[in-house]
């Protein structure tokens, strides 16, 4: 059964106390991802944070510009448009947003709603990468509009989270440029992290269980006692899975039965084109002759409730890159269901997991490129048990510590008493010589977008101003 068609209907009367101790708040959390059996990063973050937010007692919306396939567990999920996402919030406490939302809707900015800015994504360093191959007018374009949506972003958000540590810094920098690190936010809390605090990407709560075995003697061409190497999630062109496909050519001269499985081809929103790097992968394949009998590519995006069957059929996981600043401050979420499903780990060195990976002793990480040195690594883990076997041990213990249920303790905290920002009534009086035509350029770019949703939907917005309107990885 798919979710509701929201009429945005006033819920301001709806208030409940769980306990004593605990007010109930009505929390919207608003996505422009597809939500539905097949979820990439940004659906599955906006869900878990409604149903463990909804687990906290507090009453949750889950909306969605693009398709909505599923009912909420817990919480109520459903596609809204223009006007009825304005009475949603109107009917909200605090509000959590992601995307491109605050530029599209400047009213934010005035609404008396505690807002809160989720920043996992830094998309504008992803724009660098992702228009890479397009004319520079585009590309130029492209990053326009990135900054644009921060700068509403930042000047409106009461609370902001983040993925990490390295993003945070990367946050605060851009925080204190736009005036929000200043007396008010500093005497407020020092440390700053009652304005912007770390919510990570999260494990499941629930122990991995597989039920079934979709890839290890039923893909054709893979055994029953093959050893698996997986890549967890979609193919872009900020990855380096060539590199991958040529590891595996040297790997099978010492394991000949090794295969080589690429989980997502296919990402669940229409939305997104497949990428030059899918392509030149398959090609890669087929030139070593590897295609079909030692790689595989499973076309399309697995059920996000189904995804553990696939990990578990593997023996070990990659994820590698190319060197440049959007890996440096990415967040990396297929390797948190790696961690998930007890899988050994071989990525790129550069960020923040290829860090954990070589302090936790996961796996290994490589130098960017380096062939040979992937090669070597997962050769060690497919054929050394003492090796596996003591980085399957330190994979359980990491993944106990970033289930969703920790990860997300400063968002519980802050929505079991949210608060306006130290600075907002001096944020809301107060614009910048620049801050006027951005907000003229905000209201304007609202019309051209009302006009969109009301014509071609979700999908021409996404087409208009900048497919990458959800999270592309993962």
């Amino acid at each position: 059964m798919g979710c509701e068609e929201t009429p945005g209907a006033d819920r301001s009367g709806e208030r409940s106390q769980k306990s004593s101790q605990r007010i109930s708040q009505r929390i919207v959390v608003a996505t422009l991802d597809t939500l539905g059996e097949k979820m990439a990063g940004p659906a599955i973050r906006a869900w878990e944070i409604s149903s463990h937010l909804a687990a906290q007692g507090h009453r949750v919306r889950l909306l969605t510009f693009a398709a909505c396939q599923r009912q909420g567990a817990g919480f109520q999920a459903a596609r809204t448009d223009v006007d009825g996402f304005r009475r949603e919030v109107e009917g909200a406490d605090v509000v959590v947003i992601q995307g491109y939302i605050a530029a599209t809707f400047p009213w934010l900015h005035e609404v008396p709603q505690k807002i809160v800015i989720d920043l996992y994504d830094p998309f504008h360093l992803e724009s660098l990468e992702a228009e890479r191959y397009q004319p520079l007018d585009q590309r130029d374009a492209a990053l326009s509009r990135a900054l644009l949506e921060l700068d509403a972003q930042v000047l409106r958000g009461d609370f902001f989270i983040c993925a990490s540590e390295k993003q945070r810094d990367l946050w605060l920098g851009h925080l204190a440029g736009s005036g929000r690190v200043n007396p008010l936010t500093y005497d407020a809390d020092p440390s700053l992290r009652s304005l912007i605090d770390v919510v990570a990407f999260g494990t499941s709560d629930d122990e991995a269980v597989q039920t079934r075995h979709p890839v290890k003697g039923t893909v054709p061409g893979i055994g029953a006692e093959d050893p698996v190497v997986i890549w967890g999630g979609g193919v872009y062109n900020w990855f380096d899975p060539l590199s991958v496909v040529r590891a595996i050519d040297v790997v099978r001269r010492q394991v000949p039965d090794v295969r080589l499985f690429f989980l997502g081809m296919r990402h669940p929103n229409p939305d997104v084109p497949e990428m030059d790097m899918a392509v030149r992968t398959r090609q890669e394949a087929d030139r070593l002759g590897l295609t079909g009998t030692t790689v595989f590519f499973h076309e399309d995006w697995v059920a996000y409730e189904d995804r553990v069957n696939y990990l578990m059929d593997a023996d070990v996981g990659v994820s590698t890159h190319f060197d440049h600043i959007e890996t440096a401050f990415s967040f990396r979420t297929r390797i948190l269901d790696y961690l998930w499903a007890g899988l050994p780990i071989v990525c790129s060195a550069g960020d923040s997991f290829a860090t954990l990976v070589e302090r936790d002793g996961l796996g290994a990480s490589v130098p960017v490129g380096d062939t040979d040195a992937l090669a070597s690594s997962i050769i060690t883990l497919l054929s050394d048990d003492t090796a596996a076997r003591s980085a399957r041990e330190a994979v359980r213990g990491t993944a106990r510590e970033l289930t969703w249920q920790r990860t997300l303790q400063p968002l519980i905290r802050y929505c079991a008493q949210p608060y306006r920002a130290a600075d907002h009534e001096r944020v809301a009086a107060y614009r910048p010589a620049g801050q006027v035509s951005l907000l003229t350029a905000l209201r304007r770019d609202l019309r051209a977008v009302s006009r969109t949703l009301r014509t071609s939907g979700a999908r021409g917005v996404a087409a208009k101003v900048q497919w990458r309107l959800s999270r592309l990885r993962r």
